[in-house]
């Protein structure tokens, strides 16, 4: 259950400390973006680190949790979802990969929906979706006539 193995932390630490941009060294940047993001008297000991895992890991299984029931009940479930999944990332290496993944694969989506071909496509597409429904709106219509909800027991 642990999320770092102890080879990488010790590697890590052996590693000279040469600068990088924005003023941080590379052992931190690598400490940063996977790993456990716990405090370091809570790494210091293993069993209140264990403990401090698995109220992590019971946490973001509530939250996902809560985020699949809002998938089918009135509420925002992609983005509970996904905040549970940042809260697990806060401790596990595998949920830092699978946020870092969704991130990335968000912003190619967001990069490809404002291709000015796309939202083209897209702006044309819609508008005959709504034209056709609004066809077959007029053909029901049309065919069957319109009964308001407060008229029909007349």
């Amino acid at each position: 259950m642990n999320a770092e193995s102890d080879e990488r932390i010790e590697a890590a630490e052996k590693a000279s400390p040469e600068s990088a941009p924005g003023g941080t060294t590379k052992v931190e940047k690598v400490e940063r973006e996977l790993g456990s993001r716990a405090p370091g008297f809570i790494k210091a000991s293993k069993p209140l680190h264990l403990s401090w895992q698995v109220g992590v890991f019971v946490v973001g299984l509530g939250v996902v949790v809560a985020g699949v029931l809002m998938l089918v009940l009135p509420g925002p479930g992609w983005l509970v979802i996904f905040g549970g999944m940042a809260i697990w990332a806060t401790e596990f290496v595998w949920a830092q990969l699978v946020l870092r993944w969704t991130k990335r694969k968000v912003t190619e989506a967001a990069q490809r929906a404002l291709d000015p071909k796309v939202r083209r496509r897209n702006i044309i597409l819609t508008t005959v979706g709504l034209v056709i429904m609004a066809v077959l709106v007029g053909i029901y219509v049309w065919k069957f006539g319109l009964a308001l909800p407060w008229t029909v027991g007349e």
